[in-house]
């Protein structure tokens, strides 16, 4: 079975790239699940109800985010009332939403889908990943053996030592967060499908999907400015694991990259 997972959707154009570009894949590679990165998806930073529904809508089957899911506050009741969209699930305990979800597929196969964010040059002190990981693949083995994280963190030796830590354990690990997309894919010695990065969904005439000249004045000037999502090039980018249902270990990888 293929499943897609997207790279971090940022504002509006990234919602139009998946709107436009999505139905087409699903056709091409024969999808059974679309895991989707959404943490950027409202305004650039942050994601609301209405954005949700709308790559819901667009074909997207399940939803993760990072360290951006709070930016947006309307979002708290709707992270409780809704499983398939997630938060990282190395936050405390009683924090709003779900870390993780098993969900079933267009062929009805049941797939386990972790959030989990990284320590390393990240801005919050959440749980450690690594041991978040173990405690929830206890609860997802109980109804499959198939699972598939998206590690959303800065640092690329996190990212790596994880996928190691996951091997055999898991079906697949991705990375989010930097919007850049690695070369990295590579299937490890026990079966787990590994992409340091997935990249980013928008535009790409930018800086990580931020207008390129404000980012640049405040690197200049070291004075914040205001973010805005830029508009140009705009581009989908992903990765498509294709996993044996029987074994749960990934046979092949395919990076994705497709310009609206």
């Amino acid at each position: 079975m293929n499943i897609l997972c997207i790279g971090d959707i940022v504002g509006r154009p990234g919602r139009e790239a998946v709107a436009s570009l999505l139905p087409k894949l699903i056709e091409e590679h024969d999808l059974e699940l679309v895991i989707a990165n959404a943490e950027n998806a409202a305004g650039g930073a942050g994601i609301i109800q209405k954005v949700a529904e709308e790559l819901f809508a667009s074909g997207c089957d399940i939803l993760t985010t990072g360290d951006h899911v709070w930016d947006k506050k309307d979002v708290f009741d709707f992270l409780d009332q809704t499983p398939a969209l997630l938060r990282p699930a190395n936050f405390p305990a009683d924090t709003p939403g779900h870390g993780f979800f098993v969900t079933e597929t267009k062929r009805g196969r049941k797939i386990g889908v972790i959030n989990l964010l990284g320590r390393v040059f990240m801005r919050y002190n959440v749980l450690c990943p690594f041991e978040s990981a173990t405690k929830v693949l206890k609860e997802i083995y109980r109804q499959t053996r198939i699972a598939i994280v998206d590690f959303h963190g800065e640092a690329t030796s996190e990212k790596i030592a994880f996928g190691h830590f996951m091997d055999g354990k898991v079906s697949a690990v991705f990375g989010s967060h930097t919007h850049v997309q690695t070369a990295d894919e590579k299937i490890l010695p026990l079966g787990t499908g590994y992409l340091t990065d997935v990249g980013m969904t928008g535009p790409f005439d930018s800086v990580i999907g931020q207008k390129k000249e404000s980012i640049i004045e405040r690197f200049l000037t070291t004075i914040p400015h205001k973010f805005e999502v830029a508009t140009g090039d705009v581009a989908l980018n992903g990765v498509v694991f294709t996993i044996d249902e029987k074994t749960g270990v990934t046979t092949k990888i395919l990076r994705i990259q497709r310009r609206l």
